[in-house]
């Protein structure tokens, strides 16, 4: 609806604030060549958005698309209880509406789901610190409250929650699938003009007169103006044959997938034991957390062990059987909050990873072409630069 649309073009100029700040320094613009290395969920809005302003766009992947950290993420779009401190919440914030944008741009294609989370907790003590957490979220603005446990049942009739003692729903949120809305962009992007190859794993870098001229490869070298590094946990890697360091941690995660169910949930479920969700195709995906899972476990004897536990809270899944199960190696930057941008000096590489790819990834690629094409700097991206690691 009309009212909508206006109501979100608001909130963002009220989130980001001024959200491009300085003189323009180097330009690119349209035409001018640039390199993606890495074909997930943040390398394919990349090249979307950089295609869609006209820039000579390639994009290198080591193996084949969103066969890395895309494929095993939970894709939960939040900006929930542990985005924190405000600039951080504000950032994840805004990408929600970012993933509005998007999805208008392709109505009727994403496979995306919206109608939020619902969280709880047994434990008094754990319930009186997410109590403050939500407090902390309503007075920034975000859409969350408490909820009774008769609401709770209300929202998602099929769980059995045990003790509550404090729930709370928050309405914003959505879950996608985060393989299929890669295609979907890439398919977007080679249409736009962009070049998609693979397999084709960065080898090294061109550089004469301390400028970049080529990025090379196991498909061979690619003439390039800007080197844009978006390939998660191997973002060390490449980053260092550009000179930049990128400090990222181990944070692996067990997802747990079932063949498809009948329709049982219809938001993200963050329950004491376990997360959550049920995707279109009918297919569950569950696991323990986000922090970095205790385990690495990945045998179909530990998945069943842990459907078979969840089940306290979603029966269903007693019966369910396991599809596959996966560990994904989050590319999570040594502080934990993302690394994007140039470093110092340097307006040939452009550095974008972080752990929350999935809800980040289309409002990093509208701003990173602002950067990139425009030589503008974007307020939202100030505090998460590379140089804060120096180099």
């Amino acid at each position: 609806m009309p009212s909508q649309t206006i109501d979100r073009r608001t909130l963002i100029q009220l989130l980001a604030g001024a959200a491009l700040a300085g003189m323009p320094r180097i330009a690119f613009g349209a035409g001018e060549r640039i390199t993606i290395a890495g074909g997930g969920i943040l390398g394919a809005n990349l090249a979307y958005r950089l295609a869609k302003r006209g820039a000579a766009v390639t994009l290198l992947e080591r193996t084949r698309p969103a066969s890395g950290a895309t494929a095993n993420s939970f894709a939960w779009i939040n900006a929930t209880y542990s985005k924190q401190p405000l600039a951080y919440f504000q950032l994840n914030r805004l990408s929600i509406e970012a993933w509005h944008e998007l999805e208008s741009e392709m109505p009727g294609v994403l496979p995306i789901r919206w109608g939020g989370s619902v969280e709880w907790y047994g434990d008094k003590a754990r319930a009186a610190s997410f109590a403050q957490a939500i407090k902390d979220h309503q007075a920034w603005g975000y859409p969350a409250h408490v909820i009774d446990e008769a609401a709770l049942r209300a929202l998602e009739p099929a769980i059995a929650t045990g003790p509550v003692a404090l729930a709370a729903h928050a309405q914003l949120e959505g879950q996608v699938d985060p393989v299929l809305v890669t295609e979907l962009l890439l398919d977007r992007a080679r249409q736009a003009g962009a070049r998609i190859v693979h397999p084709a794993e960065v080898t090294g870098l061109d550089r004469q007169n301390g400028r970049l001229r080529a990025v090379k490869s196991t498909a061979g070298d690619v003439e390039t103006d800007v080197l844009v590094i978006a390939c998660g946990t191997d973002t060390g890697r490449v980053a260092a044959m550009a000179g930049v360091k990128v400090p990222l941690k181990d944070s692996p995660g067990v997802l747990v997938h079932t063949k498809p169910q009948p329709r049982s949930l219809e938001r993200v479920v963050l329950a004491p034991i376990a997360h959550m969700k049920q995707m279109p195709n009918g297919r569950i995906v569950a696991g323990l957390g986000f922090g970095g899972t205790p385990t690495t476990e990945t045998s179909h004897e530990s998945a069943k062990r842990f459907l078979e536990s969840a089940a306290a809270v979603l029966p269903v899944l007693a019966t369910a059987e396991v599809e596959k199960v996966t560990l994904g190696w989050r590319p999570l930057p040594q502080d934990e909050f993302p690394i994007i941008g140039f470093p110092p000096k340097r307006r040939d590489v452009y550095i974008t990873v972080m752990h929350s790819g999935v809800t980040l990834s289309p409002l990093v690629a509208q701003l990173a072409a602002i950067e990139i094409l425009d030589g503008v700097d974007a307020n939202p991206l100030a505090p998460y630069r590379p140089a804060r690691f120096g180099g």
